[in-house]
């Protein structure tokens, strides 16, 4: 592969910068230009590309919630049993996290900045992603109902979500400690009587 090859696109680099200036000042603290200077171009140019802040919005997180939903169903058919789909949703999840803290971030704080048929595609694919846990967690856990595994699917979610707070640990570490909590955390997930 030649260096040219791995070269991310102009859309990809304005992508990344709108990310990083989404997460670091919020959707509505970040102008055009602020994004444009930030990938040496002006902010008008950026219209090459988008037709609007709101696109580079609605691309970003209707993005994170497809890479999401098509990695975790790809480590679902990979999987050899239920136990080795958990195993490899959990990794997926913390990986993804770990090498995305300004899209997570984006993800939590700016959704409801989307307009409404953006916001719902994305909770469209978000719900799917959820489902594909809810799958797993159900053929593991018989004793589980459907709502009791997608509450815990949540949970953990907002767990391995929290690593844009947690710089504390390198990456490596982070993501040990974060798998064995997530893992710890589904085995305990019950409703009392």
């Amino acid at each position: 592969m030649s260096a040219d090859a791995a070269k991310p696109s102009r859309r990809e680099q304005i992508l990344a910068a709108a990310a990083e200036k989404f997460a670091r000042f919020g959707f509505h603290g970040v102008g055009i230009d602020d994004i444009g200077a930030a990938v040496g171009i002006s902010g008008p140019a950026l219209y090459r590309h988008f037709r609007s802040k709101d696109a580079m919005l609605a691309e970003l997180l209707t993005g994170i919630s497809d890479r999401l939903l098509l990695g975790g169903q790809d480590r679902v058919a990979a999987a050899a049993d239920p136990h080795d789909a958990l195993d490899r949703l959990v990794r997926w999840h913390v990986e993804f996290a770990l090498s995305n803290p300004a899209l997570i971030t984006v993800q939590m704080r700016d959704l409801d900045s989307l307009t409404e048929a953006d916001r719902h595609k994305v909770r469209e694919l978000q719900r799917s992603y959820v489902e594909v846990w809810v799958d797993v967690l159900c053929q593991i856990r018989s004793d589980l109902a459907r709502p009791t595994a997608r509450a815990a699917a949540h949970a953990v979610f907002g767990l391995i979500n929290s690593t844009p707070y947690s710089a504390h640990l390198d990456a490596e570490t982070m993501s040990h400690l974060l798998h064995r909590m997530t893992l710890g955390a589904i085995d305990h997930a019950t409703i009392p009587a």
